[in-house]
């Protein structure tokens, strides 16, 4: 997510110059000091997969398929101490394309994306958009081992503000973004759990749900509110008929689970798969999407993939790194080594760019990804 506010005229050019305001760092983390702008930035959050774009209130918001707890409550926190904050929700492949460097200067901040050059403010955890030694870093730097991108917002911001408020939907947060969390508090009833599913529908209420949170309203208020309750109501009922696809078509290779959503107009995280196959996969791929389906497309979206660590058997780490998968066809696949995703590729060497994918093209993708981890779980048993 990006502030930005650029000084009016009659405040004087001292105003441009960044200060050093805070030393949080997370826990566990062996990094120093943080260096935060004391201008207003517009944020740009992460998010995966946009399937449309639309004006709201003068900022461009991208539609989504999968939009992201972490980064509505980052931005969030973000926005309370930057009050005049533009959002934008945008994903990894859109903002390392260049589709969105026009937009991107000094005055913006990017949150729980990967790093672009010329933006003012970065803040990440993910590890495959850790910062190289090497990288030629023009603004400043907030990369974390942390569990989410909100902690480190809220490591950072809570020397300013007073935040006491989130301590709990923060505890909730890091868990489920780092894969921390039990399959008794995934198959619970917690609010903070919900809110998540409903987030990941619309960048509209996405949105919406950032400056209820920005307002300091609780979670189960949230829940309550007038535009949310159906949609609670409706994403319950979602919830259902996801474990009834699960069942119906989870297949198991090599302990491997394979759940195919392609064309129901749907998706799971992984949580409600290993969660069903319980000890019998150590970890899952999830196919989702729509066949010949653009970013324009809205509510379809192009078909994709995304693999997750059985975290509730493997709770310090899975047995492979899943972003070799993420890599393997796609270069703008990645995320984390136990949740990750990409999107499906044709891959035949002749490829032609005019003919559309179809079925096959992710057999061919699933094929070889269970190749690769059949390889590496015949080296670990």
């Amino acid at each position: 997510m990006c502030i930005r506010d650029r000084p009016s005229s009659s405040v004087e050019t001292l105003n441009y110059n960044i200060k050093i305001l805070t030393d949080s760092v997370s826990p566990g983390s062996s990094s120093g000091s943080k260096f935060i702008p004391d201008e207003n930035y517009k944020i740009l959050f992460r998010t995966s997969n946009p399937v449309n774009s639309f004006v709201y209130s003068g900022v461009l918001i991208e539609m989504n398929t999968d939009t992201d707890l972490d980064g509505v409550v980052a931005g969030a926190i973000l926005k309370r101490y930057w009050k005049d904050a533009e959002i934008i929700f945008t994903q990894p492949g859109q903002l390392r394309s260049g589709k969105l460097d026009e937009k991107i200067d000094i005055y913006t901040a990017i949150c729980d994306l990967p790093y672009r050059a010329n933006c003012g403010l970065n803040i990440d955890h993910h590890q495959s958009n850790k910062p190289d030694k090497d990288l030629d870093i023009e603004g400043i730097m907030a990369w974390e081992d942390s569990p989410s991108a909100s902690r480190i917002a809220y490591n950072i911001m809570s020397t300013e503000l007073d935040l006491t408020d989130l301590n709990e939907l923060l505890l909730w947060v890091d868990k489920f973004d780092s894969g921390n969390i039990s399959k008794e508090e995934y198959l619970s009833e917690n609010n903070v759990l919900w809110l998540g599913r409903i987030i990941a529908d619309d960048s509209k209420i996405a949105l919406h749900i950032l400056k209820l949170l920005e307002n300091g309203l609780s979670v189960n208020t949230i829940l309550k509110d007038d535009s949310i309750m159906p949609l609670l109501f409706e994403k319950k009922k979602e919830q259902h008929k996801i474990m009834e696809i699960i069942r119906d078509k989870m297949k198991i290779i090599n302990r491997l689970a394979i759940v195919n959503f392609e064309g129901y107009g749907i998706r799971s995280n992984g949580y409600s798969i290993t969660a069903m196959a319980g000890n019998e996969c150590d970890a899952c791929i999830v196919i989702h999407g729509n066949l010949g389906a653009s970013f324009q497309d809205y509510p379809k979206y192009p078909v994709s993939a995304s693999f997750y660590t059985n975290s509730f058997l493997h709770k310090k780490g899975g047995i492979y790194d899943l972003t070799k998968l993420a890599k393997r066809f796609d270069s703008e696949g990645g995320g984390h080594p136990n949740a990750c995703g990409c999107r499906i590729k044709i891959i035949e060497k002749q490829k032609s760019n005019k003919r559309k994918m179809n079925k096959k093209d992710i057999d061919d993708n699933l094929n070889e990804w269970i190749r690769m981890w059949s390889e590496n779980i015949l080296n670990y048993l």
